[in-house]
């Protein structure tokens, strides 16, 4: 049903052969990806929680069945008038269960961890397989249609016609579908039950420990109740489990009210275009991973943090606290320093530098409070200093699924070599090519990402979008929007001197 709305509201229908079209085609394609890799952890999860029921069960019954066996040859020494006692105690006047009322309460016993050796032969099993295998063939997919993402936003900054292409809907239609969908989808948010995890920290990689230790707020099932085990209530969470449970609510509430709100913000300021802009946010909430992914706070946060740094391009302090912001929390938007201070090279590059700094040393320091942990392994994980060369069982997505993780190191390589080359390529950068070699940079990070990489596609999703619907820019240059401050007061100042 996503697919086809967003073909009827956005597809040219009168220009077939367009590159907006071709930019519709892309997004769908990113959904049969997502599909098949949560559908596969669905299935393992399933069959996971299943065989520690089992296991569980078993362990419970066997004991319980040695001390019954004594008693069910009682019955063979009853004498003719123990046995006509025992007819007459069957009378309906008393019903029979009511003395077995205490025992009535028994619940299947709560699933376990499964143990090495369990898991090992988990794994080995035939439907485990396949679940694995469906997995693997999403994030493949993902991957390739990513890698023709990121071929499409190297190639934007050389498409210089861009001719407006509005939503097939008007502005009120657009904004009445995305108020709806983003209403149901906090509503989601809300009434969603809480996967509490353990501490983040060496398990998912680099990462602020501060936002680690939120868990994640699942908006669809993973599996169904399996030996009558349901995932944890509200009820059922200790108090410092459900705060942290309606923190992270908040949080994804807020980073995903603030990526909306920024996307429609530039439609109208930078773009000068609000239904573009209207449309911009009505696709993003169109999207299936949106509804996925609705409260996952570490794929919205970075996201918001980046846009609106977009947003505020034209305050260089601003924009830099938001970079910052973003580097600290998931490490990976380090990346787009070399781009940004290129952009503003030649005006604001002192402020935004010194924000950045400002914003990095501000989240170190709050690090004392994270506790558990040195406060320099922290800082380490926080700035991914980790020996990236590491294992199959260190790592999760698709290098658990059998690719090598020793692919890594180049692919990490090149991305550096491409941070970088951002830094003089092209050699004049408007609002346009920030923004689309940012969603290169973004996209580019998934395929070395060692920790369920492809999945975090909010990180380029909402510039992606920009990008698709974004008019001419050429014009917004840093020297031509950034006020040089220090210069104007020089020469007011050997004025005055001179009169």
């Amino acid at each position: 049903m996503s697919s086809f709305l967003t073909i009827g509201l956005f597809f040219v229908f009168r220009r077939f052969w367009s590159i907006r079209n071709l930019d519709i085609v892309l997004l769908i394609l990113l959904a049969p990806g997502l599909l098949m890799v949560n559908e596969g952890y669905r299935r393992q999860t399933r069959l996971a929680r299943l065989a520690s029921a089992e296991i569980s069960a078993a362990a419970n019954t066997n004991p319980v069945e040695a001390e019954v066996a004594p008693e069910e040859a009682a019955p063979a020494e009853l004498s003719p008038t123990d046995e006509a006692t025992s007819e007459s105690a069957a009378i309906p006047d008393e019903p029979p269960m009511a003395t077995e009322a205490p025992a009535e309460p028994e619940s299947p016993p709560a699933p376990r961890e499964l143990t090495a050796e369990e898991l090992t032969r988990l794994q080995e099993s035939e439907p485990y397989r396949r679940a694995a295998g469906l997995q693997r063939t999403g994030f493949i997919t993902l991957f390739g249609i990513q890698f023709l993402v990121l071929v499409r936003m190297l190639l934007d900054p050389l498409m210089v016609r861009r001719p407006l292409l509005d939503p097939n809907l008007t502005t009120g239609g657009l904004n009445f579908l995305g108020i709806s969908l983003f209403i149901f989808m906090m509503a989601n948010v809300v009434a969603s039950t809480p996967e509490i995890q353990q501490e983040q920290g060496p398990k998912l990689g680099p990462g602020y420990a501060l936002i680690n230790m939120l868990p994640a707020i699942p908006t669809r099932p993973i599996s169904e109740a399996i030996a009558g085990a349901e995932p944890p209530t509200m009820a059922e969470l200790t108090a410092a489990e459900q705060r942290r449970t309606m923190i992270a609510k908040i949080i994804a509430i807020l980073a995903q009210s603030a990526v909306l709100i920024g996307i429609l913000l530039i439609g109208n300021r930078h773009f000068g275009n609000l239904r573009a802009g209207a449309g911009c946010a009505t696709l993003y909430l169109l999207m299936p991973y949106t509804a996925q992914m609705t409260g996952r706070v570490d794929h919205v946060v970075p996201a918001a943090l980046i846009l609106w740094a977009v947003l505020m391009y034209r305050k260089p302090l601003i924009a830099g606290l938001f970079i910052g912001a973003a580097a600290g929390l998931l490490y990976y938007p380090l990346f787009l320093l070399p781009l940004w201070c290129s952009f503003y090279w030649q005006r604001g590059v002192g402020r935004f530098a010194g924000a950045v700094l400002v914003s990095l040393t501000v989240l170190m320091a709050l690090l004392a409070f994270a506790g558990g942990e040195p406060f320099l392994t922290h800082v380490q994980r926080m700035f991914g200093v980790l020996n990236p060369n590491k294992g199959p069982n260190e790592l999760t997505g698709i290098w658990e699924l059998g690719w090598n993780p020793i692919w890594r190191l180049p692919v990490i390589v090149g991305y550096v070599i491409l941070s970088f080359f951002f830094a003089v390529w092209p050699g004049q950068k408007n609002l346009g090519i920030l923004i689309s070699c940012s969603a290169a940079l973004m996209v580019a990070a998934q395929f070395w990402h060692g920790y369920g990489g492809g999945l975090y596609m909010s990180w380029f999703l909402p510039l992606l979008l920009l990008t698709i619907f974004r008019p001419n820019l050429q014009d917004r240059v840093a020297t031509k929007v950034i006020d040089g401050r220090s210069r104007p007061t020089r020469r007011s100042s050997t004025a005055l001197d001179a009169a």
